[in-house]
Protein backbone atom coordinates (compact mmCIF):
# COMPACT_ATOMS: atom_id res chain seq x y z
CA UNK A 1 0.00 0.00 0.00
CA UNK A 2 2.69 2.34 1.06
CA UNK A 3 4.66 1.59 -2.09
CA UNK A 4 1.32 2.55 -4.03
CA UNK A 5 1.26 5.83 -2.19
CA UNK A 6 4.25 6.61 -2.89
CA UNK A 7 3.74 6.43 -7.01
CA UNK A 8 0.81 8.59 -6.82
CA UNK A 9 1.05 11.69 -9.45
CA UNK A 10 -0.17 14.07 -6.73
CA UNK A 11 2.61 13.25 -4.40
CA UNK A 12 5.47 13.49 -7.45
CA UNK A 13 4.21 16.83 -8.48
CA UNK A 14 4.14 17.70 -4.68
CA UNK A 15 7.53 16.89 -4.17
CA UNK A 16 9.08 17.76 -7.41
CA UNK A 17 7.19 21.61 -6.93
CA UNK A 18 8.60 21.70 -3.23
CA UNK A 19 12.23 20.63 -4.09
CA UNK A 20 12.29 22.81 -7.10
CA UNK A 21 11.80 25.33 -4.92
CA UNK A 22 14.10 24.38 -2.40
CA UNK A 23 16.69 23.97 -4.61
CA UNK A 24 16.74 27.25 -6.23
CA UNK A 25 16.18 29.00 -2.22
CA UNK A 26 19.62 26.91 -1.91
CA UNK A 27 21.31 28.14 -4.88
CA UNK A 28 20.02 31.63 -4.32
CA UNK A 29 21.59 31.76 -0.87
CA UNK A 30 24.51 29.47 -0.58
CA UNK A 31 26.51 32.15 -0.55
CA UNK A 32 24.95 33.67 2.05
CA UNK A 33 24.39 30.50 4.51
CA UNK A 34 24.52 31.73 8.14
CA UNK A 35 24.27 29.25 11.10
CA UNK A 36 21.01 30.18 11.56
CA UNK A 37 19.67 29.28 8.14
CA UNK A 38 17.33 26.37 9.00
CA UNK A 39 17.29 24.59 5.75
CA UNK A 40 14.83 21.90 4.50
CA UNK A 41 16.05 19.46 2.47
CA UNK A 42 14.19 17.85 -0.26
CA UNK A 43 14.93 14.07 1.48
CA UNK A 44 13.39 15.97 4.30
CA UNK A 45 10.70 16.88 2.34
CA UNK A 46 10.16 13.38 0.82
CA UNK A 47 10.55 11.84 4.43
CA UNK A 48 7.55 13.81 5.57
CA UNK A 49 5.34 13.03 2.66
CA UNK A 50 6.16 8.99 3.68
CA UNK A 51 5.35 9.14 7.08
CA UNK A 52 1.99 10.81 6.35
CA UNK A 53 1.03 8.24 3.68
CA UNK A 54 2.12 5.45 5.49
CA UNK A 55 -0.17 7.07 8.80
CA UNK A 56 -3.25 8.31 6.45
CA UNK A 57 -2.69 5.46 3.52
CA UNK A 58 -2.90 8.15 0.91
CA UNK A 59 -0.03 11.22 0.20
CA UNK A 60 -0.66 14.30 1.71
CA UNK A 61 -2.36 17.26 -0.57
CA UNK A 62 -0.01 20.86 -0.99
CA UNK A 63 -1.69 22.09 1.88
CA UNK A 64 -0.66 19.20 4.12
CA UNK A 65 2.37 19.07 2.62
CA UNK A 66 3.19 22.87 3.53
CA UNK A 67 1.69 21.69 7.33
CA UNK A 68 4.49 19.06 7.60
CA UNK A 69 7.08 21.42 6.59
CA UNK A 70 5.77 24.70 8.99
CA UNK A 71 5.43 22.37 11.88
CA UNK A 72 8.95 20.55 11.12
CA UNK A 73 10.45 24.18 10.80
CA UNK A 74 8.49 25.29 14.52
CA UNK A 75 10.24 22.01 15.83
CA UNK A 76 13.98 23.30 14.49
CA UNK A 77 13.16 26.55 15.89
CA UNK A 78 11.75 25.20 19.12
CA UNK A 79 14.49 22.63 19.74
CA UNK A 80 17.12 25.19 18.50
CA UNK A 81 15.76 28.18 21.21
CA UNK A 82 15.98 25.02 24.15
CA UNK A 83 19.58 23.82 23.12
CA UNK A 84 20.80 28.08 23.07
CA UNK A 85 19.00 27.98 26.99
CA UNK A 86 20.93 24.97 27.86
CA UNK A 87 17.77 23.14 28.68
CA UNK A 88 19.26 19.93 27.56
CA UNK A 89 21.73 20.70 30.65
CA UNK A 90 21.18 18.02 33.66
CA UNK A 91 18.14 16.88 31.78
CA UNK A 92 18.00 12.51 32.96
CA UNK A 93 15.57 12.11 30.21
CA UNK A 94 17.30 13.74 27.07
CA UNK A 95 20.79 12.32 28.41
CA UNK A 96 19.59 8.92 28.68
CA UNK A 97 17.90 9.57 24.57
CA UNK A 98 21.25 10.49 23.99
CA UNK A 99 23.45 7.53 25.55
CA UNK A 100 20.77 5.58 23.58
CA UNK A 101 21.00 6.82 19.98
CA UNK A 102 25.01 6.13 20.68
CA UNK A 103 24.22 3.03 21.95
CA UNK A 104 21.77 2.23 18.47
CA UNK A 105 24.77 3.61 16.69
CA UNK A 106 27.07 0.59 17.95
CA UNK A 107 24.85 -1.89 17.99
CA UNK A 108 24.14 -1.22 14.46
CA UNK A 109 27.92 -2.46 13.50
CA UNK A 110 27.25 -5.82 15.39
CA UNK A 111 23.91 -6.86 14.35
CA UNK A 112 25.12 -5.72 10.30
CA UNK A 113 27.77 -8.57 11.21
CA UNK A 114 27.18 -12.05 9.28
CA UNK A 115 29.55 -14.72 10.84
CA UNK A 116 30.29 -17.56 8.94
CA UNK A 117 29.13 -21.24 10.04
CA UNK A 118 32.82 -21.46 10.93
CA UNK A 119 32.74 -19.19 13.67
CA UNK A 120 29.60 -19.89 14.64
CA UNK A 121 30.71 -22.82 15.59
CA UNK A 122 33.59 -21.73 17.22
CA UNK A 123 31.40 -19.82 19.45
CA UNK A 124 29.07 -23.12 19.76
CA UNK A 125 32.52 -25.32 21.01
CA UNK A 126 33.89 -22.17 23.49
CA UNK A 127 30.56 -21.90 25.14
CA UNK A 128 28.86 -25.31 25.76
CA UNK A 129 27.25 -24.43 29.03
CA UNK A 130 24.75 -21.60 26.52
CA UNK A 131 23.42 -24.45 24.46
CA UNK A 132 23.50 -27.99 26.29
CA UNK A 133 20.87 -29.71 26.84
CA UNK A 134 19.53 -30.61 30.25
CA UNK A 135 20.10 -34.43 31.87
CA UNK A 136 16.88 -35.74 31.59
CA UNK A 137 15.06 -38.96 33.47
CA UNK A 138 11.56 -40.39 32.42
CA UNK A 139 10.27 -42.82 35.50
CA UNK A 140 7.01 -43.95 36.57
CA UNK A 141 5.74 -43.41 40.77
CA UNK A 142 3.60 -44.83 43.03
CA UNK A 143 1.86 -42.15 45.91
CA UNK A 144 1.52 -43.13 49.36
CA UNK A 145 -0.84 -40.02 50.55
CA UNK A 146 0.38 -39.15 54.45
CA UNK A 147 -3.48 -37.33 54.85
CA UNK A 148 -4.65 -41.04 54.41
CA UNK A 149 -1.68 -43.40 55.45
CA UNK A 150 -1.20 -41.74 58.42
CA UNK A 151 1.99 -42.75 60.96
CA UNK A 152 1.76 -46.46 58.69
CA UNK A 153 2.79 -44.79 55.86
CA UNK A 154 6.86 -46.16 56.34
CA UNK A 155 5.71 -49.31 56.64
CA UNK A 156 3.14 -48.62 54.12
CA UNK A 157 5.96 -48.31 51.44
CA UNK A 158 8.28 -50.92 53.04
CA UNK A 159 5.89 -53.36 52.26
CA UNK A 160 4.45 -52.40 48.48
CA UNK A 161 8.74 -51.76 47.62
CA UNK A 162 8.92 -55.82 49.11
CA UNK A 163 5.87 -56.80 47.03
CA UNK A 164 7.66 -54.87 43.82
CA UNK A 165 11.30 -56.32 44.27
CA UNK A 166 9.84 -60.06 44.38
CA UNK A 167 7.17 -59.58 41.40
CA UNK A 168 8.42 -56.89 39.17
CA UNK A 169 4.93 -57.81 37.11
CA UNK A 170 2.52 -56.27 39.44
CA UNK A 171 0.69 -53.75 38.21
CA UNK A 172 2.37 -50.55 39.85
CA UNK A 173 -1.20 -48.57 39.36
CA UNK A 174 -3.18 -50.63 42.09
CA UNK A 175 -0.92 -50.12 44.70
CA UNK A 176 -0.88 -46.89 45.77
CA UNK A 177 -3.14 -43.89 46.19
CA UNK A 178 -5.16 -42.10 43.84
CA UNK A 179 -3.41 -38.78 42.36
CA UNK A 180 -3.62 -35.80 40.20
CA UNK A 181 0.05 -36.59 39.59
CA UNK A 182 1.22 -38.16 36.59
CA UNK A 183 2.06 -42.14 37.28
CA UNK A 184 4.78 -41.92 34.41
CA UNK A 185 6.67 -39.40 32.97
CA UNK A 186 8.82 -39.52 29.27
CA UNK A 187 12.01 -38.39 29.77
CA UNK A 188 12.42 -34.89 31.11
CA UNK A 189 14.71 -32.31 32.33
CA UNK A 190 15.76 -32.50 36.04
CA UNK A 191 14.77 -28.88 36.55
CA UNK A 192 10.96 -29.65 35.40
CA UNK A 193 10.57 -32.51 37.51
CA UNK A 194 11.52 -30.48 40.49
CA UNK A 195 9.07 -27.90 39.45
CA UNK A 196 6.62 -30.92 39.59
CA UNK A 197 7.47 -32.91 42.95
CA UNK A 198 10.46 -30.67 44.55
CA UNK A 199 14.36 -30.60 43.99
CA UNK A 200 14.72 -33.15 46.89
CA UNK A 201 12.33 -35.77 44.63
CA UNK A 202 14.27 -34.24 41.27
CA UNK A 203 17.81 -35.24 43.19
CA UNK A 204 16.93 -39.09 44.10
CA UNK A 205 15.49 -39.49 40.77
CA UNK A 206 18.73 -38.12 39.22
CA UNK A 207 20.67 -40.39 40.89
CA UNK A 208 18.93 -43.47 40.82
CA UNK A 209 19.52 -46.12 39.12
CA UNK A 210 17.34 -47.52 35.95
CA UNK A 211 15.37 -50.34 35.97
CA UNK A 212 14.22 -51.14 39.59
CA UNK A 213 11.98 -49.73 41.71
CA UNK A 214 13.44 -47.32 45.17
CA UNK A 215 11.98 -45.52 47.73
CA UNK A 216 10.07 -43.91 49.72
CA UNK A 217 11.19 -40.97 47.88
CA UNK A 218 9.80 -37.64 49.81
CA UNK A 219 8.37 -35.25 47.65
CA UNK A 220 6.30 -31.63 48.60
CA UNK A 221 3.06 -34.33 48.29
CA UNK A 222 4.12 -37.29 50.77
CA UNK A 223 6.01 -40.43 49.94
CA UNK A 224 6.65 -42.26 46.40
CA UNK A 225 8.20 -45.59 45.20
CA UNK A 226 10.09 -44.58 41.79
CA UNK A 227 10.98 -46.51 39.40
CA UNK A 228 13.00 -45.06 36.53
CA UNK A 229 12.78 -46.28 33.21
CA UNK A 230 15.63 -44.07 31.27
CA UNK A 231 18.27 -41.56 32.01
CA UNK A 232 19.60 -39.17 29.13
CA UNK A 233 22.61 -37.24 29.85
CA UNK A 234 23.03 -33.77 28.37
CA UNK A 235 24.73 -33.43 25.50
CA UNK A 236 25.97 -30.55 23.31
CA UNK A 237 23.21 -30.10 20.13
CA UNK A 238 24.34 -29.75 16.58
CA UNK A 239 24.98 -26.42 15.03
CA UNK A 240 21.70 -26.62 12.70
CA UNK A 241 19.70 -27.61 15.90
CA UNK A 242 20.39 -24.23 17.52
CA UNK A 243 21.89 -21.95 14.99
CA UNK A 244 19.39 -19.30 15.28
CA UNK A 245 20.36 -19.42 19.51
CA UNK A 246 23.63 -19.52 18.89
CA UNK A 247 24.09 -16.28 15.90
CA UNK A 248 21.51 -14.20 18.87
CA UNK A 249 24.36 -15.06 21.66
CA UNK A 250 27.38 -14.41 18.92
CA UNK A 251 25.52 -11.18 18.21
CA UNK A 252 25.06 -9.91 21.65
CA UNK A 253 28.70 -10.68 22.80
CA UNK A 254 29.63 -9.20 19.71
CA UNK A 255 27.45 -6.54 20.39
CA UNK A 256 29.21 -5.83 23.87
CA UNK A 257 32.99 -6.05 22.94
CA UNK A 258 32.37 -3.27 20.16
CA UNK A 259 30.85 -1.38 22.89
CA UNK A 260 33.36 -2.03 25.26
CA UNK A 261 36.34 -1.32 22.62
CA UNK A 262 34.61 1.99 21.94
CA UNK A 263 34.63 2.93 25.65
CA UNK A 264 38.04 1.97 26.24
CA UNK A 265 38.87 3.96 22.89
CA UNK A 266 36.82 7.08 24.31
CA UNK A 267 37.79 7.13 27.60
CA UNK A 268 41.36 7.83 26.48
CA UNK A 269 39.84 11.29 25.38
CA UNK A 270 38.46 12.46 28.68
CA UNK A 271 40.35 13.01 31.62
CA UNK A 272 38.53 11.82 34.62
CA UNK A 273 38.50 13.30 38.04
CA UNK A 274 35.72 11.99 40.77
CA UNK A 275 35.77 14.49 44.10
CA UNK A 276 35.42 13.04 47.06
CA UNK A 277 32.67 14.33 49.13
CA UNK A 278 33.16 17.03 52.06
CA UNK A 279 33.59 15.41 55.75
CA UNK A 280 30.34 15.87 57.46
CA UNK A 281 28.04 16.08 54.02
CA UNK A 282 24.83 13.81 53.59
CA UNK A 283 25.54 10.39 51.47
Amino acid sequence: MLKRLLHEPLLHFTLAAVAIFVAYGLLASSSERRADDIVVSAPKIEQLAAVFAKTWQRPPSPEELKGLIDAYVKEEIDVREALALGLDQGDTVIRRRLQQKIQFMTDAGADAATPTDAELQAYLDTHPEKFETAAEAGFEQIFLNPAQRGEAIDADATVILAKLEADPALEAATLGDASLLPAEMPPTDIASIGNIFGPEFAAAVSAAPAGRWIGPVASSFGLHLVRVSEHRAGRLPALGDVRDAVLREWTNDRRQAIADERLDALLKRYRIVIEAPEEGASP
